[in-house]
């Protein structure tokens, strides 16, 4: 039997009496809870070192915290306590708690016109922060959607009159005639390009907020915007798909305001910063557009 206590280095004295902002472990597997779901997902724990003359902390007794969170749904309430226990565990030493949560949330999303339906996954981040005894939640999310670029459909519209004219100069028209020219590839003779797009919303959420609207906001977003990428669809819903984009012609500034208005309005949202990224189809290089706003203190 051996009769030594184990050392505990982390409680020796630091001599150069230096404070920490963060201190803790990236990317913890764990599985959570999420709107019903059970997802894998990675998780930054840490906590600040305040006393400047510690030499570490216990991070085994954060990974020990997080295990509540595989039996409890994700909740403002239940981060707080993680984040809690966090500081209990490190009295005197920490004074703030930080945790972020990265996984993918999973909606089933019906076709357009058909009744098949598909999952999408949406990359989400949940950022909690309890700093002297100020708490707030913080949420990241990317939802995918297609844009078709409106100067392109113009053009395009242009080709079309152009080549119109030309097959039927001076010619007298007939309905089944021009009915047949524009359903050949004679008549259409260009098409606008349009780009798989990316709208990455930073979401605070208000301290009164029980639980995580991210559903609402996916929704919210995808609603504003009229062209979510689809999952599974049959040629009807592709259909479907090619006149929601010819009806929602956006560039990434069109993008931007439509989803800056559409989170406004948004229920438990304080403030965010938006950025929308078009991934060009016509240029080596993407389109960016960036908006925040925050709600007016009364």
């Amino acid at each position: 039997m051996n009769l030594l206590s184990l050392p505990d280095i982390a409680a020796q004295s630091n001599r150069q009496n230096l404070p920490l902002e963060w201190v803790g472990m990236r990317g913890i597997a764990l599985p959570v809870l999420l709107e019903g779901q059970r997802l894998s997902a990675r998780a930054d724990a840490g906590v600040s070192l305040d006393d400047g003359d510690a030499r570490g902390i216990h991070m085994s007794r954060l990974y020990l915290a997080l295990e509540s969170l595989q039996r409890e749904s994700l909740s403002p309430m239940v981060l707080r306590q993680v984040l809690e226990e966090f500081l209990d565990s490190h009295e005197g030493l920490s004074n703030n708690a930080y945790l972020n949560i990265h996984t993918d949330l999973l909606l089933r999303r019906p076709a357009l016109v058909s009744p098949l339906s598909g999952w999408k996954a949406y990359p989400v981040t949940i950022s909690a922060r309890l700093k002297s005894d100020m708490f707030h939640v913080e949420l990241k999310i990317d939802v995918p959607y297609s844009s078709t670029c409106p100067c392109s459909a113009a053009l395009a519209r242009q080709l079309i009159q152009q080549q119109f004219i030309d097959d039927f100069a001076n010619q007298p028209l007939q309905h089944a005639d021009v009915l047949a020219w524009l359903g050949s590839t004679q008549g259409i003779v260009a098409t606008p390009h349009s780009q798989r797009s990316i709208a990455q919303l930073h979401l605070h959420l208000d301290e009164f907020v029980d639980e995580l609207p991210l559903s609402t906001i996916i929704n919210d977003a995808e609603t504003s915007l009229g062209t979510a990428v689809q999952t599974a669809v049959k040629r009807a819903d592709e259909q479907a798909f090619a006149l929601a984009n010819g009806q929602n012609l956006m560039f990434c500034e069109d993008a931007a305001r439509r989803l800056n208005l559409a989170l406004r309005r948004s229920p438990g949202v304080c403030a965010f910063h938006l950025r929308v990224v078009h991934a060009e189809s016509l240029h080596a290089h993407d389109a960016v557009a960036e908006s925040h706003w925050q709600r007016e203190h009364a």
